[in-house]
Order: structure tokens, then C-alpha cells, then sequence
């Protein structure tokens, strides 16, 4: 091979390596998608389709990690977009939707609300996104921004669900969007769902429940998200007040014998 060869093959072996990958991105940019779609959705004044869609941004945003981790498909690329992506779906997004649909009727007080909540959501991905290699898989530090999402835009949808004035709830709306956001750039504890063996057997309890779970969906699944959100918000807040209590009960190290 002569070295106008080997000067060919190496520039396509870099263009090559440039290359990203096309299933997990496809997943990251379907959950980007959703995410426009559901501030589209907030302009044209349809929240319900707005909050639908923040919760679909959530299920593609749970699996472009676990296809690329599955298809080895890992690229620091795939990375950034994840984040990026996910900033317009878990930050901007549900901030624009809930104030829309409820906090501009308070004014400063309402933008405000929905800044703190951008703001958190942005500063938990960069906080995510420089703890990722010194961080304990078994939990997240402050509550993941999709899980804040959704629980932002299960207010408004189950609000919604039941034709109340967005009005008359404002003040509930402004807390639960102060409230995500503040928690999202806390230390508090969450569990991540990443030591789950999905190749592990399970009681047959764990089965009948999942079942369950999905019947109770299929009824009211306004309901029963908002729901699952608000216990796994108030699951931090739990979890780390007993993690510190039973600190506090240890009892202290023996010193060493001289």
C-alpha cells in the first residue's frame, strides 16, 4: 500500500470514528420530540396533550441509557445529547407548560416560580453530568429532572382531568413548581432503579402487583402517576431523614488499643 493508500484509509477510519450511533440517539431524539411537541402543545393551550407528552419524554429518555448500555453503544456524544435533549424536555418544557397554564397570573411571582424550576433542572444535569464517575449508582443526589417533570405535569394534567380552573389552583401550582425545582439541586437522596436485576427471579407478589399497576393505569392514569411521582418525591425527603437518624443512633467508632 503506497502512502496515498494509507493517507485514504486512515481519513475514513476519522470519519468513520466520527460517526454516532443510531439507535440510542434515536431514542434520545424521539424523547427531544416529545419534548417540543409538549411546549407546542402548552402555546396552543391543549395541556392535557402537553403533560402526555412530557410523561412519553420520560419513558424514551429511561431507555436511550439501557439500549446503549444493552447494544454497548456508550459515546460521549450520546452523552451531551442525552443532557441537552433533556434539558428542553425536563427543564424548559414543564417550566413554559405550568406557566401557560397557571403561574402567569401571578405575574413576577409566576416567572419567577418557573425560573427556579429551569434553573434547578440545568443545574442538576451539570451537577449530574460531573458526579457521573464518583457518584453511587444505587442513588441519585437531588431528584432526577424527569421524575420533577412529571411531577409538574401531573398537577397539571389530573387538574386538568377534572375541569378545574387553573386559576383557582395557582398557588398549589406555583408550590409543586418551586418545590421540584429547589429538590432537584438538593442533597437529598433518591433511589436510582440501576441495581435492579431484571434476570433475577421475583416473588410472585412482585408480578401480581405490576399488574395491578398497569389495570390501575389503564383507568386513571392521570391519577395514578401523579401519584407514583408525589410518593417517590416524598420517598427522598423519607429515605434521607432515616439515613441520618440512624447515623445519629450509630453508636461512635472504638478508639484503638495503645
Amino acid at each position: 500500500m503506497n502512502d496515498f493508500d494509507s493517507q485514504r484509509a486512515a481519513r475514513k477510519n476519522r470519519i468513520r470514528r466520527r460517526g454516532i450511533y443510531l439507535l440510542p440517539n434515536a431514542f434520545t431524539t424521539a424523547a427531544l420530540f416529545a419534548g417540543f411537541y409538549a411546549i407546542v402543545q402548552a402555546m396552543n393551550q391543549t395541556f392535557d396533550q402537553a403533560a402526555v407528552a412530557i410523561f412519553a419524554a420520560a419513558v424514551l429518555d429511561s431507555l436511550d441509557g439501557r439500549v446503549a448500555r444493552l447494544t454497548k453503544t456508550q459515546s460521549a456524544f450520546g452523552a451531551e445529547y442525552d443532557s441537552l435533549g433533556d434539558m428542553v424536555s425536563f427543564g424548559a418544557a414543564p417550566a413554559l407548560i405550568v406557566y401557560e397554564w397557571s403561574l402567569r397570573g401571578l405575574g413576577k411571582l409566576g416567572w419567577i416560580a418557573a425560573f427556579i424550576y429551569v434553573a434547578g433542572a440545568a443545574l442538576r444535569l451539570a451537577r449530574f453530568n460531573t458526579m457521573l464517575d464518583v457518584a453511587d449508582k444505587r442513588w441519585f443526589t437531588g431528584m432526577p429532572s424527569p421524575a420533577a417533570a412529571a411531577l409538574v405535569a401531573g398537577f397539571v394534567w389530573i387538574v386538568d382531568d377534572y375541569a378545574l380552573d387553573p386559576a383557582s389552583v395557582k398557588w398549589w401550582a406555583w408550590s409543586i413548581t418551586v418545590f421540584a425545582g429547589l429538590t432537584m439541586v438538593s442533597n437529598v437522596k433518591y433511589y436510582s432503579f440501576k441495581t435492579i436485576n431484571l434476570k433475577k427471579s421475583v416473588p410472585f407478589l412482585v408480578i401480581f402487583m405490576i399488574a395491578l399497576f398497569l389495570a390501575l393505569l389503564s383507568y386513571q392514569p392521570a391519577h395514578v402517576l401523579f401519584a407514583a411521582f408525589v410518593a417517590y418525591a416524598v420517598s427522598g425527603y423519607a429515605g434521607t431523614a432515616w439515613m441520618m437518624l440512624q447515623r445519629r443512633r450509630a453508636p461512635p467508632p472504638t478508639p484503638p488499643a495503645t
